[in-house]
């Protein structure tokens, strides 16, 4: 790619994770209203947690007034850090029996207090004929217009799936946004978004495919590590542009844990990238170059796409693992400057420009103040890693960073 498209897709990755991510929205209300051909009192039941049809989407599992001021507890069905319902506390007011309620939450057993402390959300129903309007809204303060664009699309999914319910009397799970085939579909379209940037012809087509897989074969790795850490529920879910991201079924319960999935994603393809490297040596050794080429180009595209995630920038795999591993801030900052040294000098020895350098070495920089402090506080602090486990990641993402250094070397002196 030359210079401009190189800058041009930097630039406009780096703005809209911004946008995602970081640029401070403020207070913002979210309504969603449908009208679902059902009884009102039906549908009360259904979204009033206290209701005989609370229970509809598998949720809750039950709540139990606290005491005479409109709080009350309730069990979630969604997994907390060690396994158990989340238990959620909550004030009630608002109330007017049938026609409308409103909630805040107080605390719960997953979340700092802090994330709440804004949040307010409000059910309404209304007779239309012989059908209820129900109009959902969500108050909250939100950084970064991901999380809101979500909610508007989970309160819509909310309605629609309670729409089938008072139809069917049947719960209808998932939806098609995270189904294997919309997700492929994604991944089609992020390969052919890229495609102009690598030149629209079948080798440019080619190289788009190939980084579209070594995205998805990372995410594979991060989502075989909550597995293996007794996540019993994992997904992908492919963005168009920005990549893949793998989600586990419940919060992390120990640094270790963070650490371990963190890392997996790279280690997941230090395993196939000595494969790819004999298997292109094997296939040119046969004289199928076309075939030892794309290998090679496989096993350099997973070799910098996996190693530029271990840099020590706040969201990315390799600053997640050194804030684990590193016992206070002056060893993380040490450990972050050798680590970042060791990318660029392994950078300029593959061949790039030092100008093309000091450009990556701003754009780590740049993502790291946009990133940082942006996750989520969890209720309880993590449970400390033991030393014997920090030594282990230690040796882990060194042996991971070595394995694609190589492979970024060798494919660079095969390719050119």
């Amino acid at each position: 790619m030359s210079v401009i498209v190189t800058v041009t897709l930097v630039a406009g990755n780096l703005g809209l994770i911004f946008l995602l991510m970081t640029v401070p929205l403020g207070l913002r209300t979210v309504t969603v209203s449908r009208v679902i051909k059902a009884d009102r009192e039906r549908l009360w039941q259904a979204l009033w947690p206290f209701g005989s049809d609370a229970g509809w989407s598998g949720e809750i599992l039950s709540a139990e007034p606290l005491n005479g001021d409109g709080t009350a507890l309730i069990r979630l069905s969604w997994d907390g850090r060690d396994g158990r319902p989340i238990e959620r506390k909550a004030r009630f007011e608002d109330i007017s029996e049938g026609s409308r309620f409103s909630m805040t939450v107080i605390e719960d057993t997953a979340l700092d207090p802090s994330f709440w402390a804004d949040y307010r959300e409000t059910a309404e129903f209304v007779p239309e004929g012989d059908a209820t309007r129900v109009t959902l809204t969500r108050t909250d303060r939100y950084r970064g217009l991901a999380f809101l664009v979500f909610r508007f699309f989970a309160m819509r999914r909310e309605l629609r799936k309670l729409d089938v319910w008072a139809a069917t009397g049947t719960y209808r799970k998932g939806g098609w946004f995270e189904h294997p085939l919309s997700q492929i579909g994604f991944a089609v379209l992020s390969a052919l978004i890229l495609w102009p940037f690598f030149g629209l012809n079948i080798g440019g087509l080619a190289l788009a495919a190939i980084l579209t897989s070594v995205v998805a074969l990372h995410e594979l790795g991060h989502m075989a590590a909550f597995r293996l850490t007794g996540h019993r529920r994992a997904r992908m879910i492919f963005i168009p542009l920005l990549g893949g991201i793998a989600i586990g079924g419940r919060p992390y319960d120990s640094r270790f844990e963070v650490a371990f999935v963190a890392l997996m994603g790279a280690g997941f393809s230090a395993f196939l990238v000595p494969v790819l490297i004999a298997a292109s040596g094997l296939a040119s050794t046969e004289g199928h170059r076309l075939a030892a080429a794309l290998l090679a180009t496989l096993a350099g595209c997973a070799s910098l796409f996996n190693i530029a995630n271990l840099v020590p920038v706040w969201k990315f795999d390799g600053g997640q693992v050194l804030r684990q591993i590193c016992p206070g801030p002056v060893p993380l900052a040490l450990a972050s400057f050798l680590l970042l040294s060791s990318l660029l000098a392994l950078g300029w020895r593959a061949g790039f420009s030092p100008s093309f350098l000091l450009i990556a070495g701003a754009v780590f920089a740049t993502l790291s103040l946009i990133t940082v402090g942006s996750g989520v506080k969890p209720r309880h602090e993590l449970k400390p890693i033991k030393t014997f486990d920090r030594l282990a990641m230690a040796g882990a993402l060194l042996a991971v960073f070595a394995i694609h250094g190589y492979g970024m070397l060798w494919a660079s002196a095969q390719l050119m």
